[in-house]
């Protein structure tokens, strides 16, 4: 399964790039376990999902928490915990 990772904030900046098209082994099923394969990537990758806790996700433009099934998903969005003001 083929998807597209849309980073925002410093998790762009630790990872490097806004985005990118990934294949995860079949062993990744939901958004942590996504996470975590990311975090093996490279060393930015590492930095950005070093602290999965401090992570927020969206599926297909919807927020899901970390333990969704990725299903179908054909976009996942990682960013830090937004604030309003």
């Amino acid at each position: 399964m083929r998807i597209e990772m849309l980073y925002f904030a410093w998790v762009r900046e630790a990872v490097g790039i806004s985005g990118e098209a990934v294949t995860p082994p079949e062993a990744v099923r939901n958004v942590a376990d996504l996470i975590a394969w990311l975090g093996e990537q490279s060393e930015g990758h590492g930095r950005a999902f070093a602290e999965p806790e401090k992570l927020r996700a969206a599926i297909d433009q919807q927020f899901v928490p970390l333990d969704r099934e990725l299903g179908a998903a054909r976009e996942v969005a990682i960013f830090p915990p937004v604030t309003g003001g």
